[in-house]
């Protein structure tokens, strides 16, 4: 096949795989909508995370199929069971939650308050009990109590995707809930050359295929009692372990 056909039928694929993806997650949703109001919150949230979890999971075997895009997150299997952890990754891409969830079924993310009205992902999200940032307190409040139930809790510490490389500088509050919560912090590293819904790069844009992403862990923190402290340190560590990786093209 001629290049300038298959480009257009690559990208073709690749917007059919986040169409499915977003497929998959309305219907989770309608699903969840319906078992909100019916199951314990205990259960629900079991329920809930696990239905995530399982759908994204559905979504990169398909991918990885397609051979389009690849991820690579069996390191993160390990920790798929342990309870009351802590869970910090760089960002580089938009599809950094949907690795990590996918692998880690026990798993909390906190999500601006606003989607949680959102009928798209705010059922879903509801029924999880993923953690809602209404406020600062009221945030580490939630992941503190989640995390001594024995749910695990996933961020990102740079708050946004990668802007300035290896890492943007981390915002405050996961090691001060590891103190409150008295729960290790596991440093978890997302590796890819692709820029592709990296900062800055649109959604149309066909970048050099296949694009791929591998996970690895790092070092694990246990709570400090000085957390800002903490918190530089494990920011100069995740700028020491990164791998090199070429910015977007322009």
């Amino acid at each position: 096949m001629n290049h300038w056909l298959l480009r257009p039928a690559m990208l073709g694929l690749l917007w059919g795989q986040l169409l499915l993806l977003g497929l998959i997650s309305l219907g989770w949703n309608l699903i969840a909508a319906v078992l909100y109001p019916l199951l314990a919150r205990r259960r629900g949230m079991e329920v809930g995370r696990a239905g995530i979890s399982h759908g994204y999971g559905l979504f990169w075997t398909i991918a990885n199929a397609s051979g389009l895009l690849k991820m690579d997150a069996h390191a993160l299997d390990p920790l798929r069971d342990e309870p009351g952890l802590i869970v910090v990754a760089n960002h580089p891409s938009m599809l950094d939650a949907l690795m990590l969830v996918a692998r880690l079924p026990r798993s909390a993310c906190v999500m601006k308050a606003s989607l949680a009205h959102n009928p798209f992902l705010g059922p879903g999200a509801r029924l999880a009990r993923y953690i809602r940032n209404d406020s600062a307190l009221g945030m580490v409040r939630q992941a503190v109590a989640d995390l001594k139930s024995g749910g695990q809790l996933v961020l990102f510490p740079e708050g946004t995707r990668t802007e300035r490389r290896p890492v943007n500088d981390f915002r405050p509050g996961f090691t001060l809930i590891a103190k409150l919560a008295d729960a290790p912090i596991q440093t978890v590293f997302i590796d890819t050359d692709s820029p592709y819904l990296g900062k800055g790069w649109p959604l149309w844009r066909l970048p050099p295929l296949p694009i791929e992403f591998s996970v690895r862990l790092g070092r694990r923190f246990l709570p400090a009692d000085d957390p800002a402290a903490q918190l530089a340190e494990i920011q100069d560590y995740f700028a020491e372990s990164l791998k090199p990786s070429s910015p977007p093209a322009c």
